[in-house]
């Protein structure tokens, strides 16, 4: 069972017992009185609105507590399985499928069935963009990012959030593309204004603006809609990790890929003091750091921001807190408003067993919570790189023939490297995606790349056929090692390292963008990049495969600079765990022995 710290306003008395409607200090509760199985008190994600709260769990399937004071409320099963993400608004809520499908309810969804759940990404006018990899839900919108990297928006538009004049669209019951090209969308479930990042880390921003929580700058204050896309001007140097965004304002949380040591995180915010906090004293119109001695040498881990207020959680294991406090949801103890960040005192957790995996949520603008999650990324890196790669069609080669005559494709490379190179296995897999659903195909492709029971049944099916038993670091060992699949040549120095284009697609972003941009008599050349030793790429081929440094190589300060230099030349995708931060641990323990 998860630790779950709460604070806030009470909404929760059955679950959350004998405690008084506004809990001013962090208390630590348990499903014990739930009459759910045991496998579904695992919490994945905990996601919180001004009107209910639900409880994500590992095994796909979610609870629904509406939010009121009645000791005899149940949960309500949300009827969709295999959830991955769940984001709610203030007059919506969206459900993200493992499978890549979004299922949304609400006022500006669905107005003739406002209880119902509807399929809203099979709404995509073009077929190639409905498989989603991301969502984010506004104060009346929801937002989609599909695997091929395009935004989408549906719901209201009042304020332009959707990035058209909302004299002549009001709102929208189909999703309608925003953007293309983007690599992340955030927005919040009290906000009615968004911000799009693209592939080369420019940021652009549109809706309410009333209160500049745009960052647009002084000038744009009185354009109370941003109507239109717009390019965010004075970023903070550095890599956008996250923004979230409350009523009135928006934080951001940019990393210093230009520290000597480890990247160092830092805090921005921007719009209305008064209301929210910023961890400041005044208005801001342009995205300014938070005070970073607020924090001493703690390294930030994660943040959330509700209507009107925030919440922090660092590297040392200290949460902190600033905005409205009116329920008690920042924890300190009493109900004043904090306009800077305070640090809130928190019961014994098991911080020991990795402090990464704690999360906080600020829900809708009265409730806080604190909660131990190593489920939240649903994937290794490796895995999800791999899910994203099945995802994006363009780079597949082989077709599969449903049982209703609907076409799905994969990539030959990747299957053969996991049921076998036999062209048997290649036949016997098309016979049994004739028998299936298009989203029975789905799950079975995706647990094949991912080797993770997403069906228990139709993996049974699967595992029995094709001996899915290898890990996914077998598989790319196997791939590393096979040299006739290695169809790309990068050539540095006096030396060639050669690898499947398959696996720099799905590792790095650079190569990604230069396989869609060449063709087809281009796209084995030699390339020629020269900055990095003989050593950093070394470590650059072994980590592209598994995740890992390889043996053998003593690491040097001048590796672990050009390592910098090298994971923003090749947009390596970094999540956990971090090459730079194996880097530093490694160099740091050699010194030591």
């Amino acid at each position: 069972m998860n630790d779950c710290l709460f604070f806030g306003r009470n909404q929760l008395p059955k679950l959350i017992e004998n405690e008084p409607n506004i809990i001013t200090k962090p208390i630590q509760f348990k499903f014990e009185n739930e009459k759910e199985n045991e496998n579904e008190k695992q919490i994945k994600q905990i996601s919180s609105s001004r009107y209910s709260t639900i409880f994500l769990f590992t095994n796909g399937k979610a609870i629904e507590y509406i939010n009121r004071n009645d000791s005899n409320q149940n949960p309500e099963k949300i009827p969709i399985e295999n959830i991955q993400k769940i984001a709610p608004g203030l007059q919506n809520k969206a459900i993200l499928t493992i499978e890549g499908n979004v299922f949304a309810k609400g006022v500006k969804i669905n107005p003739r069935n406002t209880k119902k759940f509807i399929n809203i990404s099979s709404l995509i006018k073009d077929p190639n963009d409905r498989i989603i990899q991301d969502i984010a839900s506004g104060f009346s919108s929801i937002y989609l990012l599909t695997s091929n990297h395009n935004a989408y928006g549906i719901g209201g538009n009042f304020y332009g959030q959707l990035g058209f004049d909302s004299e002549t669209l009001k709102e929208t019951e189909k999703p309608i593309l925003m953007m293309k090209n983007v690599s992340k969308i955030f927005s919040g479930n009290s906000s009615n204004h968004v911000f799009l990042l693209n592939s080369n880390q420019e940021l652009f921003g549109c809706g309410y603006n009333q209160n500049g929580q745009l960052g647009l700058g002084v000038s744009r204050t009185e354009e109370t809609k941003i109507q239109k896309l717009t390019k965010i001007q004075n970023i903070p140097k550095g890599k956008i990790i996250d923004i979230q965004c409350g009523g009135a304002y928006s934080i951001m949380l940019i990393e210093n890929e230009n520290e000597n040591e480890n990247p160092k995180r830092k805090l921005y915010s921007c719009g209305n003091a008064q209301l929210n906090g910023l961890g400041k004293y005044q208005n801001i119109y342009e995205f300014t750091e938070i005070k970073p001695h607020l924090f001493g040498n703690d390294n930030i881990l994660d943040f959330s921001v509700g209507y009107n207020h925030t919440l922090i959680l660092t590297t040392k294991r200290k949460l902190f807190g600033f905005g409205n406090n009116d329920f008690g949801q920042l924890g300190t103890g009493d109900i004043k408003h904090k306009l800077i960040p305070i640090q809130i005192e928190l019961p014994k957790l098991r911080f020991n067993e990795n402090i990464s995996n704690y999360h906080v949520l600020c829900g809708g603008e009265s409730k806080s919570f604190l909660y131990y999650s190593p489920f939240l990324s649903s994937f290794s890196n490796l895995e999800e790189d791999l899910i994203k790669l099945f995802r994006r069609k363009e780079f597949c080669d082989i077709s599969f023939k449903t049982e209703n005559g609907e076409i799905i494709k994969a990539h030959k490379l990747i299957l053969q490297t996991i049921i076998g190179y036999d062209e048997n296995q290649i036949e016997k897999l098309k016979e049994i995606i004739s028998k299936k659903s298009i989203k029975e195909s789905n799950q079975i492709f995706e647990m094949i790349y991912s080797n993770r029971i997403i069906n228990p049944k139709l993996y049974s099916e699967i595992e029995i056929e094709f001996n899915l038993f290898g890990s996914i670091e077998e598989t790319m060992k196997e791939l590393f090692e096979n040299e006739n699949e290695k169809d790309f040549i990068i050539e540095r120095k006096e030396k060639q390292y050669k690898f499947p284009k398959l696996i720099l697609i799905m590792r790095s972003e650079l190569y990604r963008g230069m396989f869609l941009s060449v063709t087809e008599d281009e796209s084995n050349k030699v390339t020629d990049y020269s900055e990095l030793s003989n050593e950093s790429f070394q470590i650059f081929e072994y980590w592209i495969y598994s995740n890992q440094i390889k043996d053998g190589i003593e690491i040097t300060q001048e590796i672990i600079d050009e390592i910098k230099i090298g994971i923003d030349y090749f947009q390596l995708n970094q999540t956990n765990p971090n090459l730079f931060d194996l880097l530093i641990n490694k160099f740091n323990n050699q010194n030591q022995n």
